[in-house]
């Protein structure tokens, strides 16, 4: 494997995601564990970008960094957590063993797919560029796939009646 700006930055973009998201599910502070999100969403964009996924790294930023965080950080605020004390972060022998034993078994997981996969990958395919475009993946969703397109708008359309529901029968 050559050290071009492209593994480089692949291998930061991962390392900085892998970090990220394990520190966004160790936090106590919510507000804490939302900006560790935002920087996983943004690092798993620029991995999409490396791989020649254009429009996914720009749905990536627009939908989850910019509308689902908006709603996670706006149902953080309407919980109004008032009691600070709370998360404070506790130290003990048995979380400091939970860490280290994390990384090591992190580290051995690293080095089996390392080998594993080590020279077999070493061309990209001619089509990547034309795969990652918009024009191909709306072609393939309304044609292909527009069956399981239409099945998941209309499961989210009842999720969503759920949630107004749910929420109504809390405030009445």
């Amino acid at each position: 494997m050559n050290l071009d700006l492209e593994n480089i930055l692949f291998f930061v973009m991962s390392t900085f995601a892998v970090a990220s998201a394990l520190l966004m599910i160790t936090r106590k502070n919510p507000i804490t564990s939302a900006l560790y999100l935002i920087l996983n969403f943004f690092c798993v964009s620029g991995l999409y970008l490396l791989l020649k996924a254009q429009f996914i790294a720009i749905i990536q930023v627009l939908v989850y960094m910019g509308a689902i965080m908006v709603l996670f950080l706006f149902v953080i605020m309407l919980l109004n957590l008032q009691d600070e004390s709370k998360f404070k972060e506790n130290y003990s022998y048995k979380k400091i063993t939970a860490i280290l034993l994390s990384i090591f078994l992190f580290g051995i997981l690293s080095i089996t797919v390392y080998s594993g996969f080590s020279g077999k990958m070493k061309v990209m395919h001619e089509k990547a560029l034309e795969i990652g475009k918009a024009e191909f993946l709306g072609a393939e969703l309304f044609t292909s796939y527009s069956f399981p397109f239409e099945l998941a708008s209309f499961l989210l359309l009842a999720a969503i009646v759920g949630a107004v529901v749910l929420a109504k029968k809390k405030f009445d």
